[in-house]
C-alpha cells in the first residue's frame, strides 16, 4: 500500500520560513521522481517544484529563489523548504509521486501566511 504523508503546514506570518515534509512508504523511493504542487482556493492545483531520481529540480517562477525542494533517498522523505513566505503561497501542499507508469498523491497540509 502507498502512502505519501505530508506534514509541516500551519499558519505563519508573511517573511517567515516553513518546512514541509512527506514521508513515503510503499514504493521504491529513491527511482520516484518526486514533486509539490498547491491548491488556493478557488484555484487549479499548480506545480510548485520537482526533484527528478537524479537529484535535478525545477521551480515554477514565483518560488524560484524563495523554495528548495531536496530529498533523502535513506528516510524515504521529500522536503520543501520555503522561505520569504507571501500571502500569494496560501494553499493547500501535496506531495507527488511519478514515474511513467505510477501516480501517487498525499492527502495534502495547509499552509496560510497571512499577519
Amino acid at each position: 500500500q502507498v502512502q505519501l504523508v505530508e506534514s509541516g503546514g500551519r499558519l505563519v506570518q508573511p517573511g517567515w520560513s516553513l518546512r514541509l515534509s512527506c514521508a513515503a512508504s510503499g514504493i521504491t523511493f529513491s527511482l520516484y521522481a518526486m514533486g509539490w504542487y498547491r491548491q488556493a482556493p478557488g484555484k487549479q492545483r499548480e506545480l510548485v517544484a520537482v526533484i527528478t531520481s537524479s537529484g535535478i529540480t525545477e521551480y515554477v517562477d514565483s518560488v524560484n529563489g524563495r523554495f528548495t525542494i531536496s530529498r533523502d533517498n535513506a528516510k524515504n522523505t521529500l522536503y520543501l523548504q520555503m522561505n520569504s513566505l507571501k500571502p500569494e503561497d496560501t494553499a493547500v501542499y501535496y506531495c507527488n509521486a511519478r514515474l511513467p507508469v505510477s501516480n501517487y498523491w498525499g492527502q495534502g497540509t495547509q499552509v496560510t501566511v497571512s499577519s
